[in-house]
């Protein structure tokens, strides 16, 4: 009896993994399990197969994938990802990829990688699919409060975003890319780097469900 507890705890807490076209979920519908908040994990919740995001406190926090590691995070270089979302109106948000745990500022918002904007706010100029900063759109080609898909695709220094099979994103970052000091950390990394979920403010409520990535060769 021990030895199916023990089979099943394992297959509880087991990272997952690929399946044959090479699609891999990161997201079991249960629970939090391969995810780790870098604060304020009480700004992530689960219920009936959904991941609510809302900040708990006065500053931003972020959802981290880090697979089956006790410390650190998992790093995805060139990949696919995809994610089913929604939002509450006028909710601000985030999917961070090629980046880390460090924070560049008193709110926590990340200093490294490139942010895919979620963001159903009326007074937000950079609109949902945004590459924040850097590719912005001034009008949101979905409608936040209804389902619909974020794809994000990363290959060497190329990125894409597409929402709801729509192309809006085709960024590919210069060899002598220059930025502003606060956003100095906004490249990718040669190694790759994490994929982060970000809860904006107290205000905001996003919701994800599906996300799933494939490794690109």
């Amino acid at each position: 009896m021990r030895g199916v507890v023990g089979l099943l705890a394992l297959m509880v807490v087991a990272p997952s993994t690929p399946g044959a076209d090479g699609w891999r979920p990161l997201f079991n519908g249960k629970d939090l399990t391969g995810w780790r908040a870098n604060n304020d994990p009480d700004s992530f919740t689960v219920k009936d197969g959904v991941l609510r995001v809302q900040a708990s406190g006065a500053t931003s926090a972020h959802l981290f994938y880090v697979g089956d590691r006790k410390d650190g995070f998992e790093a995805f270089k060139d990949f696919e990802l995809e994610a089913t979302v929604r939002a509450e109106p006028n909710s601000n948000g985030g999917i961070f990829v090629h980046t880390d745990m460090t924070t560049r500022d008193a709110q926590k918002h990340l200093a490294k990688g490139y942010e895919v904007q979620l963001n159903s706010s009326a007074k937000e100029k950079r609109k949902t699919g945004s590459l924040y900063a850097v590719v912005d759109l001034d009008k949101s080609p979905v409608d936040e409060t209804k389902w619909f898909t974020v794809r994000v695709v990363v290959r060497g220094k190329r990125i894409t975003v597409a929402l709801d099979g729509k192309e809006v994103v085709d960024y590919t970052e210069p060899a002598d890319v220059v930025r502003p000091k606060e956003r100095a950390g906004r490249r990718f990394a040669a190694d790759g780097g994490a994929i982060a979920l970000q809860a904006h403010d107290a205000g905001s409520v996003w919701y994800f469900k599906d996300i799933r990535v494939k490794r690109l060769p």
